[in-house]
């Protein structure tokens, strides 16, 4: 496989450098960040499985750490889906000013209450 995972056609589509920078840059924040909560996790099993107190206090910490990497992983994927679509709006449109995107350059996409 040569050059960046999204520089291949995706559904017909090519993406530019741009976007596949953008994917990658993301991609590499997201693994650094698991990596962390790997770290995290270990270091909380092992501070359990002491049974010491200060460890065992500490592990409060770690515990908001990991879940505040993990609200950063959910985030950041939120923003590649939604850089994503866009791409792949922009692209099927033929980059058209009546492209999918609205003037404030959100996707124009309507979603339907079901009850």
């Amino acid at each position: 496989m040569e050059g960046d995972t999204f520089s291949h056609l995706v559904n017909g589509t090519q993406f530019d450098g741009k976007i596949s920078q953008t994917f990658q840059k993301s991609f590499v924040q997201v693994q650094n960040i698991l990596d962390q909560n790997r770290l995290l996790i270990n270091e909380i099993n092992q501070n359990h499985e002491s049974r010491i107190p200060d460890n065992l206090s500490r592990n409060a910490g770690l515990i908001r750490e990991l879940n505040n990497n993990i609200r950063r992983v959910v985030d950041l994927y939120a923003d590649l889906s939604s850089s994503f679509t866009k791409s792949l709006d922009n692209s099927s449109e033929g980059n058209s000013s009546g492209g999918g995107l609205k003037s404030d350059g959100k996707a124009g996409h309507k979603r339907h209450m079901l009850g």
